[in-house]
């Protein structure tokens, strides 16, 4: 395969593999210095097309639709751009799995990571709706759960603006089972289309299978004249009936019975799950050793063949498991408790606090949040790296003379979080705080703190100075 060195500004790397409209390239905005995944379609398909929709066009409403819209469950389209050989969008990249990827490996989403999907996607449907499109192809492959445990839709190809009218007679877009009855009707199309698939997708989550199966005749069918039986009364291992009544008027045949919009769905949802809702899926669900950015299909070259549905979240022999627990509390802070697998996991790579926060901060929404985690565990506003500060267990931590001692003061704490700084920065508070929590006594705590420490020498001092200044 021939990969192009530049599609319009963008210099191309590799190929990450292919989607529903062509190849999807790896590029570099040159400007901002950051990644972007490019859809491309070969020219001669948008010229030989004679369809009624011509792919050109559904093309460029992707960027137009997607492009509209600024939302952190939505993927970003940053530009719509042609050359001599192909017909291209830049979107933001983002790494992680389908849903469908999820679903297909059966995957068995609890009731909390079942209302967590549903409410992200919920909050994304609202946010396009209101601002007249509508996504018109929601389904488990449209949305990808990032290593964050958050969810994005993509993929507005064939969404529709409100304020033009592009729809053509007898051309059925859209995927069957997910596809609303007044669509194969030929009926008026509004946004509760997407309410409609977002039911489906509900169902299918509670059930642990789609709510209309079969050829697509049969699908066609059901999904106008006959309604599924409760999920509750499908599933075998969940039974969560209380939410059956919201899958029934999500699904309803008239678009004036349904939810009238996602926040409408959205609020029928918490009041019948009547829980805190994590605002991520939970760290032991997420697939941890299979991510494939998003646009690429299963089945091509960067798809893994065997993803792995299970968390690594023990700390690595060679960190400081204090240290590394408080850096996840400090991350928990930003995107709550997938914090550790991802912490956990990164330090099997970075050995030191500078290069595992800077390998965090693509997790972080913002720039604020950023900065503001890098500050809390180094201490630094600046992104940029300083001087290594390693974090190894040591084997031979010198301790304190036999016995517990006193027990742990608010000083003590505030003593050993300001020895600690010089070496570890302001997470030696977090340190400190933990070590406290977990030991009885004065000296215990010194030596547990001290173990948080890269070398014998540090550990040495810490011990010297604590005992200095009354440890």
């Amino acid at each position: 395969m021939n990969v192009p060195k530049f599609l319009g500004k963008y210099p191309v790397s590799r190929v990450l593999g292919k989607g529903a409209m062509g190849i999807v390239y790896l590029g570099l905005d040159p400007v901002i210095k950051r990644p972007v995944a490019i859809k491309t379609i070969r020219k001669e398909l948008i010229e030989d097309d004679a369809s009624a929709e011509s792919m050109s066009a559904r093309f460029r409403r992707e960027a137009q639709a997607a492009g509209a819209l600024s939302h952190p469950g939505i993927v970003a389209v940053y530009e719509y751009g042609e050359d001599a050989h192909h017909a291209f969008i830049a979107m933001e990249y983002v790494e992680g799995n389908t849903l469908r990827e999820y679903l297909s490996h059966a995957a068995a989403f609890d009731e909390r990571d079942t209302v967590s999907i549903m409410v992200q996607l919920l909050d994304a449907l609202e946010f396009a709706h209101s601002n007249s499109v509508w996504h018109r192809d929601i389904k488990p492959a449209n949305i990808i759960i990032m290593k964050n445990g958050r969810i994005k839709l993509a993929d507005f190809g064939i969404a529709r603006i409100e304020s033009t009218d592009r729809t053509r007679a007898n051309v059925l877009m859209g995927t069957p089972g997910y596809i609303a009855p007044e669509y194969y009707l030929g009926g008026p199309v509004d946004h509760r289309i997407d309410i409609f698939a977002a039911g489906v997708l509900f169902y299918e989550l509670l059930a642990g299978r789609p709510p209309f199966r079969g050829r697509p005749e049969a699908i066609m069918h059901d999904v106008c004249y006959d309604d599924p039986p409760a999920p509750s009364e499908v599933s075998t291992s969940r039974h969560w009936p209380r939410y059956d009544g919201i899958v029934a008027r999500a699904l309803e045949k008239l678009p004036d019975q349904r939810f009238q919009s996602a926040a409408e769905f959205r609020a029928a949802l918490l009041t019948e799950h009547a829980h805190p809702v994590a605002s991520t899926i939970s760290e032991a669900t997420i697939i941890s050793n299979a991510v494939r950015p998003i646009g690429v299909e299963p089945g091509t070259p960067s798809a893994p063949k065997t993803p792995s549905f299970t968390s690594t979240t023990m700390a690595p022999s060679d960190w400081s498991v204090p240290v590394l627990s408080g850096i996840e509390i400090e991350l928990a802070r930003f995107i709550g408790p997938v914090a550790k697998v991802l912490v956990r996991r990164a330090a099997r790579e970075h050995k030191n606090v500078d290069a595992l926060v800077q390998a965090l901060l693509p997790s972080l929404d913002t720039d604020a949040d950023r900065s503001a985690f890098t500050y809390a565990v180094t201490g630094r506003r600046s992104e940029a790296p300083a001087a290594a500060t390693g974090v190894a267990n040591g084997a031979t931590t010198p301790l304190p003379p036999p016995g517990r001692g006193p027990a742990v003061t608010p000083e003590d704490v505030d003593r050993a979080a300001r020895l600690l700084a010089p070496f570890i920065g302001p997470i030696g508070r977090v340190v400190a705080k933990r070590a406290a929590a977990a030991c009885a006594g004065r000296n215990e705590f010194f030596a547990e703190v001290a173990r948080s420490l890269e070398s014998q020498s540090q550990r040495e001092r810490f011990l010297r100075d604590a005992a200095a200044s009354g440890g």
